[in-house]
């Protein structure tokens, strides 16, 4: 790649130059990248000399240029998405799909590195590089390099076209949760919602009427209603007026589900596609194909899971769904529960019970506060400490906040970037972790990991901070969990370190890990301050979320069992020449699993981007697969004792110097018996819901 002083995609800078990069970049930008990738890939593929420093050496330097050129783009597409830039985003994909599936193809390169394999510098290979060179065999395997030419013609044909179906079911999700708003006018219509997020509506309405001829304020509106993540989950917990919260349900349980927007059509289409390329490879299903691929092994060993967790979930969510409908009928509602009801009595049910509302916790959970509360617990489990760097890093938006990690000498190991809050107008949904640098060795050069970690939390208002909410701040815990795992990786085998790797279904234990800590009492009130006074959350207080951890977990569970089983089934059976489709199908196992009505309109399926455009197919188990390893792994926190200080310090050395730290380069496997001893178990899990 020869510098360029013009485009920024291509310097040679290790931080993008987010601060100059423009739509204008991308193409050129893109062509150069597979042009040099092209060189060195074949290169690789005619070397004569068959070892890691000619054949794994220039493919790791392959994985640089895409991360490097490739990265920022898709980043961007997700944090800062346009018109403009999705126009070019969707230009340019289909060739560096063909790139990289020619690439998984190569014959050449997969008989090379079964030589590799088989030749006499093997045993004295590292894990890490023994772990590449065996997955990099396998994902050429699953890239139909064993195929013949017709077949490989059409698994190719497979892969693009699942790129642009993938592509277009996530645009349509966005687009169509853009496209709902509900303005409200009158008072009585936002009767009980908080006065956080009527501020936030405020903003909202203002955000989309900038030429008005007055500016909505939070006390006499108006207010716009939307159904992004803090929209809709605020009105749906707060919002006393039940024919507006019918109305806003229904809109999020049809997200790109009509109109401009339908995904109902791609979901066979996208199934289909993913079921002929299982079969073209020799699999039962897809299902058969992706688990083979991650710790789980095979379908039966999850649903073998399963069946150890769905009753007891079931008998706790049916003690919820009564508990509920009683206290709704004690408290006012005539009419039997609906699901547009479950969230307003579920959140006052959890007020009465626990004795608080989300506003009493807001003042105490400062999202500065957070941050701060977050990275000393970091520093007292993994003796590392984070600083700000604000200034140091180009940025994609002011919010956006830059920090560096240090070990216990003070030298730098790691960075990342930090995008808190929600901007429903180009930013998607969700929250998630990234790579933008992974550690790895490069023209000689050892490259520190850099991560981005992005969340939708509520943003501030006014002159006020961004108070979060618990589920916020579980959520930040849960994706600097993954940030740990990337930037506390010991491995410079690009292939195999941080996340990298690492078993799809594994992939989830270092971030639920984290999520424990929220509601371990002590952590707690060492975070939880009063964004104006500095006081501390009152311990009674305190105590009462730690108690509400368990509020309702049932309901949760049989959720998650229902979206998983939806999956799995859907990749292990579907399409069963049409007799049901999809969101048939999805109502059916809601009816077997679930203690809670499902409405007849619920289209959730075309918003089910884990599993239709975002890399979960067949995987998205792998959230309770994970939690099951997390929950072991918290109880060797809990059995070393939670209030002895050199004992938490001993165990989360250990964890860092395993889990955190040995990524991809070992199975998840070998790594949790490492740290646990032994093999995990299900008790932890069950004990830390109250299922046993």
């Amino acid at each position: 790649m020869n510098n360029n002083n013009i485009n920024p995609l291509l310097s040679r800078s290790v931080l993008p130059q987010f601060d100059k990069i423009e739509v204008c970049h991308v193409e050129p930008a893109v062509e150069s990248l597979v042009a040099e990738a092209k060189e060195i890939f074949t290169r690789v593929e005619n070397s004569v000399i068959q070892d890691w420093d000619n054949i794994m050496e220039p493919l790791q330097d392959i994985n640089w240029l895409f991360e490097r050129v490739w990265g920022p783009i898709a980043h961007l597409n997700g944090v800062k998405n346009s018109p403009e830039l999705r126009e070019v985003y969707e230009k340019v994909l289909p060739g560096l799909v063909e790139f990289q599936t020619g690439m998984g193809q190569s014959k050449a390169i997969y008989n090379a590195l079964k030589n590799i394999k088989a030749g006499p510098q093997w045993v004295q290979m590292s894990n890490a590089r023994r772990r590449s060179v065996e997955k990099r065999i396998l994902a050429a395997e699953m890239c139909g390099v064993g195929l013949g030419e017709e077949d490989r013609k059409r698994f190719n044909e497979i892969e693009q076209k699942l790129s642009r179906l993938g592509m277009k079911f996530s645009n349509n999700i966005l687009d169509s949760t853009k496209a709902f708003s509900l303005d409200l006018t009158e008072k009585e219509q936002i009767e009980g919602l908080t006065s956080t997020f009527l501020e936030l509506a405020s903003q909202s309405w203002n955000r989309a009427n900038p030429d008005a001829g007055s500016l909505s304020t939070p006390e006499n509106g108006p207010w716009r209603i939307t159904i992004d993540g803090p929209g809709y989950i605020g009105f749906m917990q707060f919002a006393k007026n039940r024919e507006l919260r019918h109305k806003v349900f229904m809109a999020g349980i049809t997200i790109a589900s009509s109109n401009d927007f339908d995904n109902t059509g791609m979901i066979p289409q996208i199934i289909s596609l993913f079921q002929e390329k299982a079969s073209l490879l020799g699999y039962r299903s897809y299902a058969h194909m992706s688990t083979a691929e991650k710790m789980s092994g095979s379908p039966d060993a999850v649903n073998n899971l399963y069946s150890q967790i769905v009753d007891p979930a079931r008998q706790a969510a049916q003690s919820d769904i009564n508990e509920l409908e009683e206290f709704a009928r004690r408290n006012g509602q005539v009419e039997s529960l609906e699901p547009w009801d479950y969230g307003y009595w579920a959140k006052r049910m959890e007020e009465k019970i626990l004795g608080y509302k989300d506003d009493d916790l807001r003042p105490y959970l400062p999202e500065p506060r957070i941050l701060d509360g977050l990275f000393q617990l970091a520093e007292k489990l993994f003796d590392i400490t984070v600083e700000s760097a604000d200034g140091q890093a180009p940025v994609w938006n002011s919010d956006v906040r830059y920090f560096i990690l240090k070990n216990s000498s003070g030298t730098p190991i790691a960075a990342f970037y930090y995008d808190p809050y929600s901007r429903p107008e180009n930013k998607r949904g969700g929250a998630w972790m990234d790579n933008c640098v992974t550690k790895c060795i490069f023209n000689g050069e050892s490259l520190l990991p850099v991560a981005y970690i992005c969340t939708n939390a509520t943003p501030p208002a006014g002159n006020k901070p961004s108070l979060m909410t618990m589920n916020e701040v579980t959520t930040l815990f849960h994706e600097f969990g993954h940030a740990l795992q990337h930037m506390l990786s010991s491995v410079d085998v690009s292939d195999v370190s941080g996340i990298n790797g690492i078993e799809w279904d594994a992939v989830e234990l270092a971030s639920t890990f984290m999520e424990n800590w929220c509601y371990h009492l002590p952590t707690l009130l060492d975070m939880a301050r009063h964004y104006e006074t500095g006081e501390t959350m009152p311990e009674e207080l305190a105590r009462k979320i730690v108690a509400g951890k368990t509020f309702r977990v049932g309901s949760m569970v049989t959720r998650q069992i229902l979206l998983g089983k939806f999956d799995l089934e859907l990749f292990t059976y579907f399409p069963d020449n049409g007799t049901q489709n999809p969101v048939e199908f999805f109502h059916r196992l809601a009816r077997e699993i679930l203690v809670t009505k499902v409405c007849p309109e619920d289209k959730f399926p075309c918003a089910f981007a884990h599993i239709f455009a975002g890399g979960y197919t067949a995987g998205y188990y792998s959230y309770i697969w994970s939690d099951v390893l997390s929950s072991d792994a918290f109880a060797a926190f809990e059995e070393a004792g939670l209030d002895n200080e050199d004992a938490i310090k001993k165990t989360g050395i250990r964890y860092r110097d395993t889990i955190l730290s040995l990524g991809g380069s070992k199975h998840p496997r070998e790594v949790f018996r490492e740290f646990r001893g032994r093999e995990q178990n299900i008790s932890a899990f069950l004990r830390h819901r109250n299922f046993q």
